[in-house]
């Protein structure tokens, strides 16, 4: 805003702001969720920034461009770019029109989540990317953040840099399902900025069923918190495409959905993913990503459009490939006396030890050292994870078969090695 932090504060929580016509201005009519605004937010120089954009973009096919900070020419070697010359200069802020467009239209088809293209979606550096934008924007300091444990490492490190306040709801998996118990979720969404739902969920694979999904819903409109929902496994559902919790009335204008191509094109090296929701919550979004980390490079959301635009069909096979691998992991795993959760999405296998191992760190350090066998301690994942380890079935089956094979040999000979005797008193 205009004004120093300290008042910019004051105006936002007496509600004063919401009235103001610089304000107004400012948030293009969204003067309702300014106090969800972070004070990097309100700190902005936004007066600057809208005075150094205005004249960076061409606005129609009749502008002539003679403003440009980067070249357009042609090299002997510029062909392999396959970028025609009015794209090979900055692209825009918010990602190519047509990538935004794509990201709606899947959006609405595969999560039944409806977004405007042109306003209410934002293409990030990834989805790390696009929860880095949403922390920056919403969460201040001592802010209290809800997580379902156990839940990627990324948001617990994000939120501890950041020196929020984690309030931690614990989670079990049933018939594939994640479950958590609603007092316990009650009580830490209160006082709460922020609710996080990943689903299909890292690292257990569990899917939120859709009345716990209204559950969380009602109780962030009612705690008045915003949502992030991390749909970045939405691809792997096993049982069928479950709508996102975006799609719910309660919470269409309190979420925001991140998404990616890593994990559904195998695309990880492109560091392309996106933020959509809607447009009050999205533009100071837009304007966090314009001041920290702006342009995607539009090589990357071009193979990003290209893959979109082939749509999810030739994806059935590779699903199907996967639920096959997930039965087979699963067995090999229990065959060894270990006790995995049997996931309904995602391609990880959440594996209790089941007194193998003191803890899953140990047991994970162990099995590197011994078999050369990488697996993801689940200590990593929050609470109530240190008895457990991540097994990933994500790779091709025959090194897929060959790991569990290294397993089983490190399991049993754990299960054959003689019990240490304790030493001997002088």
């Amino acid at each position: 805003m205009t004004y120093p932090l300290f008042l910019a504060r004051l105006l936002v929580r007496s509600g004063i702001a919401r009235w103001l016509p610089a304000a107004k201005r400012w948030t293009k009519g969204g003067t309702a969720v300014l106090h969800h605004y972070s004070d990097q937010v309100l700190a902005a120089p936004y007066a600057e920034l809208s005075a150094f954009s205005e004249f960076r973009e061409v606005h129609g096919p009749d502008t002539i461009d003679l403003a440009l900070g980067a070249p357009r020419f042609d090299l002997a070697t510029s062909g392999t770019t396959k970028l025609p010359a009015e794209r090979r200069g900055w692209p825009p802020a918010t990602g190519l029109t047509e990538l935004r467009e794509a990201v709606a239209a899947k959006l609405a088809s595969e999560q039944q989540v409806a977004v405007d293209a042109g306003d209410e979606v934002l293409i990030t550096h990834g989805a790390a990317g696009a929860v880095s934008v949403v922390l920056d924007t919403f969460v201040n300091a001592r802010d209290r953040v809800v997580l379902l444990a156990p839940t990627s490492p990324l948001y617990a490190l994000a939120l501890k840099h950041r020196r929020a306040r984690l309030r931690w709801v614990s989670s079990w998996m049933e018939n594939g399902r994640l479950r958590f118990r609603l007092e316990q979720f009650a009580r830490a969404v209160r006082g709460a900025r922020l609710v996080i739902v990943n689903s299909p969920a890292n690292p257990t694979g569990g899917v939120l069923a859709p009345e716990d999904l209204e559950q969380i819903a009602w109780w962030a409109e009612r705690r008045d918190a915003l949502i992030l929902s991390d749909e970045v496994f939405a691809a792997y559902h096993y049982q069928g495409q479950v709508p996102g919790i975006g799609a719910l009335p309660r919470a269409r204008r309190r979420t925001l959905v991140v998404g990616s191509v890593s994990k559904e094109f195998a695309l990880a090296a492109a560091r392309v993913g996106w933020l959509a929701g809607h447009r009050h919550l999205l533009r100071p979004c837009t304007l966090v990503s314009a001041l920290h980390t702006p342009f995607v490079p539009t090589l990357c959301q071009q193979i990003a459009l290209t893959v979109l635009q082939q749509g999810s069909g030739a994806f059935t096979a590779i699903r199907t490939q996967f639920a096959s691998r997930r039965r087979y992991a699963f067995e090999r795993l229990q065959a060894m006396g270990l006790r995995p959760e049997w996931p309904e999405g995602a391609f990880f296998l959440w594996v209790g030890l089941n007194g193998r191992a003191a803890d899953g760190r140990a047991f994970a350090r162990q099995l590197l050292q011994e078999q050369k066998v990488l697996v993801s301690p689940g200590d990593v994942f929050g609470p109530g994870g240190a008895d457990h380890i991540r097994i990933s079935y994500a790779m091709e089956d025959g090194r897929l078969r060959e790991g569990l094979s290294r397993i089983a040999q490190f399991v049993a000979g754990k299960r054959a090695a003689p019990a240490q005797q304790p030493p001997q008193a002088a």
